[in-house]
Formats: structure tokens, sequence, C-alpha cells
């Protein structure tokens, strides 16, 4: 019985076999005599759970046991493993025009044995004699390419890396006994260092050196391109070792200090999301920490760090966005910052300003770049910002000229209870209702402001009327619903007959309300009675029970859902969420 073992790459600075139950996709070995001949008429079988060959029929003599372990998909490197009949014969061969990276790992041994001869009681016994173990070592070499950046924003900038690799001349055969052989015809096509920097090659024939250049492609928030080349030079690739190209970046935004987030760049920063159903109640009900103006639904700040925090009150994401940055002391002109790809639903944002660890080049409003030094923390905090967006939904954030202010309440109920812990006639709101809260007060304070609400109350004038049944002008009413206004939101229980309810503080409504206000006219004229009440009027109104909520705002809400920032159910699916009440 010879159990195998497979070594790791040597260098590393941990050796050790790796004794997997399964290391391998495809197994292939012999023995060979002390002639180097193949012994046949032998039972040889490999045990798979226990990476253990077994052989039967051998006797007294001299062997030698050869394996040739495969690792990956060897279909794709086209290898050929062939019968040899003696340990000189080629055992393993690669197309010289295989021109790309080996897919597989390929590991090989070669192990001396002895059969012989001991007398025990019952007689002569033929048994092995090994005086080594059997390790399984790596024909091939991988090389890691890596890549040193002085400025991550450049790192987070690239949109392209390739290898081209020169005139190199590569081993394509393996004999029985373990000899290289054959030679490449020198030509490899342009890998991409975009997804994998780790590449297996064969060593290279004798009189080579692996050399190439990588071309590095990046891009700018600005969208300009740039396109470098970088050559690298080693001398040699040795079998079962890991190789290092390291390419230092030095690029011409390196002194740049406008942070470039892509989406990757986001995701490596663990950057959070509020409002998520995993927030905790102490969390979400602190208007400390959570509270907006629909008007600026995007925060921007900077922290007591020295750190730029982007919070986004939105159920959909923002793209193309730019932060731009005043500082007193530095200029009256404000100068780029920061540039987001995309900034996600509800994303909540924390870096560090470039500007706390080095000076760098600012691009200023006017196009002058201009050198502005290292700041403090404090220096940071007198900074104003500016943001730019090139994106149809920004436009119509934009257009939301009377912000209300919405924080949330859990007015005595208890969210991590079943039945929502119900008081009177409110139960804890969830992060779920929280979310659709946001969509709904962003698209009501962008209603108040749309032309084709105006005109429907102008066309509608003689049915809006107090609780005295006296008309209200429509100058009045609107007034009333651009006054600025800020709500604690809950979420009413239903047990008492109650679905909605309303104050010049205060804003609630049942769960269907807070679900469906994008189509049920129903749920929505719910929402707009409360939305009466926050402005004052009465049940004998027209702006509760009567045709304001019932007839004209619910039904123009509903009907004019595609104009508005959220304009679909899609963004939040929160009927669909596990979180709801049942």
């Amino acid at each position: 019985m010879f159990k195998l073992q497979r070594e790791g790459y040597e260098g590393k600075e941990t050796r050790s076999s790796e004794n997997d139950s399964s290391p391998y996709d495809q197994l292939y070995y012999f023995i060979a005599d002390e002639n180097g001949n193949r012994v046949e008429n032998i039972k040889t079988y490999y045990k798979t759970s226990t990476s253990e060959i077994y052989a039967e029929g051998l006797h007294k003599g001299e062997y030698q046991l050869l394996v040739l372990g495969i690792k990956g998909n060897a279909i794709k490197d086209r290898a050929i493993v062939r019968t040899p009949g003696h340990i000189d014969d080629e055992w393993l061969a690669f197309p010289d025009d295989l021109q790309k990276p080996l897919e597989a790992e390929y590991f090989y041994s070669k192990t001396p044995f002895s059969i012989i001869e001991i007398q025990t009681a019952e007689g002569t016994q033929e048994t092995v004699s090994i005086s080594q173990a059997v390790i399984q070592k790596r024909i091939m070499s991988r090389v890691d390419f890596n890549f040193s950046y002085n400025n991550p924003y450049v790192q987070n900038a690239v949109t392209d890396k390739t290898l081209s690799l020169g005139q190199i001349k590569f081993y394509t055969t393996l004999s029985g006994n373990g000899e290289l052989g054959g030679e490449s015809n020198g030509i490899t096509n342009t890998i991409s260092l975009n997804q994998h920097t780790s590449y297996f090659f064969m060593p290279m024939c004798n009189g080579s050196t692996f050399h190439g250049e990588i071309t590095l492609s990046t891009r700018n928030y600005l969208k300009e391109e740039r396109r470098q080349i970088y050559n690298f030079d080693q001398e040699t690739l040795t079998a079962n070792h890991i190789h290092h190209v390291e390419t230092h970046v030095n690029h011409p935004d390196d002194k740049a200090v406008t942070m470039l987030i892509t989406p990757a760049a986001y995701n490596a920063g663990d950057h959070t999301l509020i409002l998520q159903d995993d927030e905790t109640k102490e969390v979400y009900t602190n208007a400390s920490v959570r509270k907006f103006n629909t008007a600026q639904p995007l925060q921007v700040s900077v922290t007591e760090e020295g750190k730029l925090h982007i919070r986004f009150y939105s159920p959909r994401q923002l793209n193309n966005v730019l932060i731009k940055m005043q500082l007193p002391q530095v200029s009256d002109e404000y100068f780029d910052l920061a540039y987001f790809d995309s900034i996600p639903a509800f994303g909540d944002f924390f870096e560090e300003i470039p500007l706390i660890q080095r000076a760098a080049m600012c691009r200023t409003e006017s196009g002058k770049y201009i050198e502005v030094q290292k700041k403090t923390e404090s220096e940071l905090a007198e900074a104003t910002f500016k943001i730019e967006a090139n994106d149809p939904y920004w436009d119509k954030l934009q257009k939301i000229e009377h912000g209300w202010t919405i924080y949330w309440g859990l007015y005595g109920g208890d969210p991590e209870r079943e039945d929502g812990g119900p008081v009177g006639n409110w139960m804890g709101i969830r992060p779920v209702h929280c979310r659709e809260s946001v969509a709904f007060f962003l698209n009501f304070t962008y209603m108040i402001d749309m032309p084709e609400h105006e005109q429907i109350l102008h066309d509608n004038a003689d049915q809006l009327y107090d609780d005295n049944k006296q008309l209200v002008k429509v100058e009045e009413v609107l007034k009333k619903m651009r006054a600025s206004r800020t709500l604690q939101v809950g979420l009413v229980y239903t047990g008492n007959g109650i679905i909605g309810l309303g104050s010049g503080s205060v804003f609630g409504a049942y769960q269907r309300g807070w679900f469906e206000h994008y189509f049920n006219t129903y749920a929505c004229s719910v929402m707009f009675h409360e939305l009466g009440h926050v402005m004052g009027y009465g049940h004998s109104s027209s702006f509760t029970y009567g045709p304001w909520a019932e007839q004209l705002m619910n039904n123009f809400y509903v009907n004019n859902l595609q104009k508005m920032p959220i304009n679909s159910i899609n963004y939040l699916n929160s009927s669909q969420n596990p979180h709801q009440y049942k």
C-alpha cells in the first residue's frame, strides 16, 4: 500500500503536505522494474477516499512507483496522457500551440521501493520496503501578478489589466522518469488580469526568460481614459514554486483628491445601509441618527474623525453623483471631492477624506487645479457641500422644494413581538414600514409642487371646504400643503377598528396603507385623510371624509405615480417582505 500526499508550493511561509481525501480529478500511475520497464500482470487499484495505491503480485526486486495526478480541467489544456511502456517514454504532453496558461495543476512523483523476503514463523514472506513517503509535487509553476497603488482611487479607476508575454518557450512534455522535454512555439495570447491574477505555466526551456508587458487602462470621474504599459523581466520559472511579478503603478492622478467610488470600491469599503430589516428599534427610532427632510434626502457631512459621510434616504439608487466641497480657508470656489458611480438605496457611506493624510491637487468649479494642503479634522468641519448628479431621478428629487421632516416612533408598541405589542391604536413600526414612509413622503412632497396637481385643485375649487363647510381658497390649501412640517411616523394597530391617525406632528397608517399607496385608491385615501388632519382639518371637512382625500388626491396620486420619484412598487416590494406583520 502506498499513501499519496500532495506537497504545497515551495517558498511559502508554511510548507505542508496537502492530504485531501480526494485530491485529484484524474490519477495515473504505473510500476517500473529495475530496468525501467513497465511491470505487467499485477493487480493494482487506487482508493480515492484514502489516497492509497494498492499493488499485488510483485516479487522480490527493485521497483519504482510513478504517479501523475491532475487537479482541474485538463481538457481545456488539451493535455494528452499516454501509456508508457518504459520509464523514459513520454507520459504527458501539451500541444506546442497551446498559447495560454494552464487551467489544471499537474503533480508528479517517482518513488523507489523494494520487495524483500523476510523469514517468519510461517516461512518466507515478501513485503514492501520503502524509504520515503510518496510525495506529489507540481511540475508547473504559479505566477502571481500583484499591483500596488499610490492612490486607492486610481485602483478603483482601473477598467482593464492585460498581460502580454514575449517570445517564451515552455516545456510541453513529461516522461515517466520526470524529465521535461518538447517546447512550445513561443506564442501566448493576451491574458486578462481583471478577474484572475494567478496563472499556471510549465517551466521554461533553457535560455528563455519570463518577460513581457502589463497594460493598465484607467478612467477618472471626468470620463477621461488613460493607458499605461509596464515591462517586466524575470529570469526563470521553477516547478512547484509561486513567483511574483510586482507592478508599482505610478499614475498622473496619484496626487488628485477626488474620491472615485465605483461599485467595487463601495463594496470593498464595507459600507452599510440604513433602515434595513435587521436594524434595531433603538437605532431607527432615534431621531438623532435617523431623521431626514424630503427636500434633502441625500445628506452630506464630515464626521469628527474627518470622514466623508453620505446617507441616502431613498428606495432607489442614484447614479453619477459628484460631491463638491468648499473650504473657507482654501478658496471661495467649490472643488471636486468625491464621485460615485452610484449610491445605493438607503446607502450609509463613511470614508476618510484624503486631505486628512496629504496635500492634493483639486479641480475647482472653474476648471482650475489648485493644490490644497493637508487639513485637520477641525478645518474640514468648516466645509460646505454641493451635490450634482447626472441622473433623471436626481432631477425629480431636486424639484421637491417644500420638504417635510420625517422621523419614526413606536408610540409604545413593540416591533419585536409577533403582534407588534399594540398599545392603544399603535403598534411597533418596523424598518419595512419606515422604508415605505420614505417612499410615500418623497412622492407626496414632490406632488404638491406638480403643475398638474395645482391645476386639479383649481379645477375643483368648489369641493375644497373646511369643517364649517366654508370654501377654502386653493392658495390656502397649497400654503398648508407646502408648509414646513416635522412628523413622527408610526404604524397603526387595526384591532380597534382604526386604520389611520394624524395631527400636526403625528402621522400613522395601517400596514396596507404603507404597502399599497402606489395603486390602491382606498389605501391612498386613508393616507390623505391623515394628511388632512396634519394640515389642521377635522372630519367634517373636504380634507378627510370628503372629496379632497377620497376623490381628488388619492386618484391623482395613483394615476400620476409614473411621474413621481418613487414610481414603482417594485423598488421595495414590501408586500413580499418576510418581516411584515402577518
